[in-house]
């Protein structure tokens, strides 16, 4: 009899660069031995150096492409990353309830690598409101998490804490704080509950640091649907990008922030 083969669905919008969104997601997900499926929530016109321009799907396209999927395919994780308006997070949100999806890692994202703007005003309080509740795990990095509570952005590990706590209080079940905008080596913190387990890394010298985020979230998805706890999973995925980091800049992919090298363990040559 086959092994069964994870399958996962990635919510997200699309870089034609390849390197973030569902192209990256779809990458990761692969890279980790899973198939990987899309529901794609924006059109975006954007390379290396920066993101041109934003389409929005319509809402009721995004949840037809979640419904197809869920009536037909046994998802067994659920990654969403950009959602760019409210009626799409709450149309995300409402398709995901309504089949019973588990294992679903949110990434807010709100802006690229670049600092270009993802989001439309009062996605922030959309997404709190709908998508928190159904998600095992939020992972915002320091700037979405400020934008998410309107605080200032987290500058220390109590800090972060203190953040991760105040958005489970709104909500989320588990918060994984990304902690690369912090001087020095990165550092990572999930509040779950009471418990709090820190994740230390090391800086790679690259500046191929587009779609990092995606990445993370998409391999913690992947792991969890290979069926690790939560820590387990955050651990694993964050082994697998930093050797993708580590091998990022053999791709030579544009004039801007590259990817990382999703594929490293799987290409030759």
């Amino acid at each position: 009899m086959a092994a069964h083969i994870p399958k996962l669905l990635s919510i997200a919008g699309s870089d034609p660069s390849g390197g973030a969104g569902v192209q990256g997601d779809l990458k990761t997900f692969s890279a980790l031995g899973c198939y990987g499926m899309a529901a794609v929530t924006a059109l975006t016109a954007q390379n290396t150096r920066g993101v041109r321009l934003v389409h929005a799907v319509p809402a009721f396209v995004v949840a037809a492409q979640i419904d197809a999927i869920f009536a037909d395919i046994e998802v067994d994780a659920v990654k969403i990353g950009m959602l760019a308006e409210p009626a799409i997070a709450e149309a995300v949100a409402d398709s995901l309830a309504r089949v019973g999806a588990t294992r679903i890692v949110f990434d807010p994202v709100l802006a690229s690598t670049s600092g270009d703007s993802l989001s439309a005003a009062g996605l922030i309080a959309a997404a709190v409101a709908r998508v928190f509740p159904l998600a095992a795990l939020v992972t915002p990095n320091l700037p979405e998490a400020a934008a998410l509570l309107g605080a200032r952005e987290a500058t220390a590990p109590a800090q972060m804490v203190e953040q991760a706590r105040a958005l489970i209080g709104r909500g989320a079940r588990a918060v994984l704080m990304k902690g690369g905008h912090l001087t020095g080596e990165p550092l990572d913190i999930l509040v779950e509950g009471e418990a709090i387990h820190e994740f230390h890394g090391r800086r790679i010298p690259t500046n191929n640091l587009h779609g990092t985020g995606c990445a993370l979230s998409s391999a913690i998805a992947a792991h969890l649907a290979r069926g690790a706890e939560l820590v387990a999973a955050i651990r694993a995925a964050k082994a697998y990008l930093e050797d993708a980091l580590v091998a990022a800049d053999a791709l030579a992919l544009g004039s801007g922030r590259g990817p990382p090298h999703h594929l490293h363990s799987l290409w030759r040559g």
